[in-house]
């Protein structure tokens, strides 16, 4: 006899909300770290949508340019709450790290690097690392359901991390793989057990794979209203330069620069920056390469996504541009962010809908389950990555790793693991314990 499952309600919008925005104060780790949030909270904890659910979203994220982890947050705000949901979602998750790489971007061409700011978030990191891995050893289990999957996943992992192959192939190679297996080796991808088991556990869910959300399927006059509403946008604050500045070529350049930014780098937040570093150092002159390291510090040391390190190249590029305007460096980093993200909100109201169609598609599900297994190892990738950044921040090698970090890592998977501490108590244990390493060493020296 099989178990009963209560049946979930829908999440209030005021419940969602909060949530939304306690993310955007929380969400450390790059796109891993927070992909590992939400899915720990709106899977594990809440059950506010299914984990096929939460993959097929996370699938069409990770094709598209741009944060993905942003992207996801309105994907599901979406399906949630419709349009007012999903726009809640995407402006929360960065709002928060808007004002707070502003101060920090203030306070750094003010006063010159601040050494305490990163020792704050120094265990924070360690922790995000542990968080990172619990998801991915989740994530892991539940969407690797064969062979075939843990051999796409190892062959990313490895494409990505050791033959430096850009993230847009390995999906397209994954695609391609896919398609291939369902025209001469289809049973390769059929549904194992375990998979049928996680259907029948989809019930436990507010959204599951048989949930209908309303206004799905293409509409070409909500579609053409959408790039209507999205070119206005994206027009404004052309006009405001036009009629309120006097350098109308250089507002004009950095907003063009950055839409392009924002439309053509797949693959986040580690495909955008060797891009834009390049051209804002050395073509466009809006800052020196020192100051793109110190912004890439900063960016990894608040929350949201690490795309926010491009705010700190607008506000540096409007600063440097004034000779010194803390206005006009404002200016920039509110332009930079409002258009690396626009494009993030049309992808997803416009696209999630016709996405939404494909959950009962077999061969969409059989191609789509081929990508995840991809992403799983896109997202072992990020996590080496980053653990690699923590651990060895000096260079890999014995002499240089950073002690207090690993252990930390360690002490940190045993506590959310083992003793189930909770993990919004356990990033502020470790801001805490990251204040004490720095202190104790700047007592005793």
């Amino acid at each position: 006899m099989e178990p009963t499952t209560i049946p979930v309600e829908k999440p209030r919008f005021k419940e969602a909300f909060l949530f939304w925005l306690k993310l955007g104060f929380i969400s450390f780790g790059g796109p891993a770290g927070q992909i590992a949030i939400m899915h720990d909270y709106l899977v594990d904890q809440k059950k506010w949508i299914s984990n096929s659910r939460f993959l097929h979203a996370l699938n069409y994220c990770m094709l598209l340019p741009g944060p993905e982890a942003q992207q996801l947050a309105i994907y599901i705000g979406w399906l949630l709450h419709g349009v007012g949901g999903g726009l809640v979602a995407g402006v929360l998750f960065v709002l928060p790290s808007v004002f707070i790489l502003l101060g920090l971007s203030m306070i750094y061409v003010t006063f010159g690097t601040i050494p305490w700011v990163y020792a704050m978030f120094y265990g924070l990191k360690a922790a995000v690392v542990a968080i990172v891995i619990l998801a991915l050893i989740k994530i892991g289990k539940k969407s690797l359901q064969g062979p075939l999957h843990y051999a796409v996943a190892a062959l990313s992992f490895i494409g990505i991390y050791f033959l430096n192959v850009p993230f847009p192939y390995i999906i397209l190679g994954a695609i391609a793989l896919a398609l291939l297996m369902l025209k001469f080796a289809p049973s390769l991808l059929a549904a194992n057990k375990e998979e049928t088991k996680q259907a029948a556990e989809e019930r436990g869910y507010y959204l599951n794979k048989d949930t209908v959300v309303e206004g799905t399927g293409f509409h070409a006059g909500r579609l053409l209203k959408q790039v209507f509403v999205f070119l206005v946008l994206w027009a404004i604050p052309f006009g405001l330069f036009y009629i309120f500045t006097a350098d109308y070529p250089f507002w004009s350049r950095l907003s063009l620069f950055f839409t392009k930014a924002a439309f053509v780098t797949v693959g986040g937040a580690y495909a955008v920056l060797p891009y834009v570093a390049q051209v804002a150092v050395e073509n466009l002159n809006w800052l020196s390469s020192g100051e793109m390291i110190d912004g890439l510090a900063l960016g990894e040391t608040t929350p949201g996504p690490l795309i926010m390190v491009l705010a700190f190249v607008g506000f540096m590029a409007g600063y440097n541009y004034t000779n010194g305007s803390l206005l006009a460096g404002t200016v920039g980093l509110l332009t930079t962010t409002f258009f690396t993200f626009l494009p993030c909100f049309l992808f997803i109201l416009a696209g999630a809908p016709i996405i939404e169609r494909t959950q009962q598609n077999k061969k969409v599900k059989a191609v789509l389950g081929l990508v995840t297994a991809a992403v799983v190892g896109v997202v072992l990738n990020l996590t080496v990555y980053f653990g690699k950044a923590v651990v060895w921040p000096k260079g890999f090698s014995v002499n240089t790793i950073d002690w207090f970090s690993l252990a930390w890592i360690i002490i940190s998977l045993v506590a959310m693991y083992r003793f189930k501490i909770g993990m919004i108590t356990w990033i502020v244990i470790s801001a805490l314990a990251g204040l004490v390493h720095y202190f104790s060493g700047f007592i005793f020296g």
